[in-house]
């Protein structure tokens, strides 16, 4: 079970105020980080999963949306800023994390835009709290982690999230899988299209987010599929089917053509509004104001 308590003004981060929200797990507690930006009515900014996941990444899109929202973005558990306990990272945690937190922020209606991974998370919470959200706008919305894209069995996933989570080999085999030639050849395969953004201070700025101690294990968790929230393309789309929010989805056209074809899928379906834009599963971060143009005729 979880508690959640606590949220304090601590710093000042990207241009809004840091907080810092308790959060209680299997009486464990975490430090979620989170910050706040503008005035108006509520907009949740939710980053990517990744090995290089935080709130900074929606820094530049909560700027441009805080002359008309109060944006709050947040670490989640075991990324970012946020507290990187060696738990067993599961769809459970996330799924009671983030309905604590809406609940216990916000006390209205709430507009969110969702990146990658974290669209099931909301989907799922939506479809069972419908009242909490007023629109939802998911951006290059994935359900499944890197290995299980691959192909990898459940087996294989396992083997590696243990070897991975491992006192010494694991802390070398994630050192190896976050040196900064790697981040920038993931980013250039798969989340960048725009090669000249990945300057040296952009990519030091990731790797040290990645140098986190406790980084590997919610990491380890993403990369082998244990925080899918979903096990399906069709356990997603019934999600999609059985809102009662209003629903845009961001599709980035240079998208790996699986992604692609799954983002396709959910725009097809009765309902969603849907666009095309610039970029590749990062383009929230890469094309913030394409994005903000896009998505603001439907959020207001």
């Amino acid at each position: 079970m979880s508690t959640n308590l606590l949220s304090t003004d601590i710093a000042v981060g990207f241009g809004g105020v840091v907080k810092e929200f308790v959060w209680n797990w299997e009486n464990q507690p975490l430090k979620v980080v989170y910050e706040t930006l503008g005035h108006g009515s509520p907009l949740l900014l939710l980053p990517a999963f990744s090995s290089v996941s935080t709130r900074e990444e929606m820094g530049e899109l909560a700027r441009l949306l805080a002359p008309h929202f109060q944006v709050v973005a947040v670490d989640w558990p075991g990324f970012g800023e946020s507290s990187r306990l060696s738990l067993d990272y599961r769809p459970e945690i996330y799924q009671q994390f983030l309905a604590d937190f809406v609940n216990s922020v916000f006390n209205t209606a709430i507009n969110v835009i969702a990146a990658g991974h974290a669209s099931s998370y909301v989907l799922q919470l939506a479809v069972k709290q419908p009242a909490s959200f007023s629109k939802i706008v998911l951006t290059a919305p994935t359900w499944r982690g890197p290995l299980p894209t691959m192909g990898a069995s459940s087996q294989i996933a396992g083997m590696v999230r243990g070897l991975v989570r491992s006192p010494i080999l694991g802390q070398v085999l994630y050192k190896l899988n976050t040196l900064p030639s790697f981040l920038n050849w993931m980013y250039r395969r798969h989340v960048f299209v725009d090669a000249a953004r990945l300057t040296d201070g952009f990519m030091e700025k990731k790797w040290q987010t990645t140098q986190k101690p406790g980084a590997r294990f919610a990491s380890a968790a993403f990369v082998t599929g244990n925080i899918d929230a979903v096990h399906s393309q069709s356990d997603f789309l019934t999600l999609v089917k059985s809102l009662s929010v209003p629903l845009m989805i961001v599709i980035a056209e240079s998208s790996p053509p699986k992604s692609k074809a799954e983002m396709e899928a959910i725009a097809a379906l009765p309902g969603v509004r849907s666009v095309v834009l610039p970029g590749s599963l990062g383009l929230h971060e890469e094309y913030p104001a394409e994005v903000l143009e896009a998505v603001s005729p439907f959020l207001t």
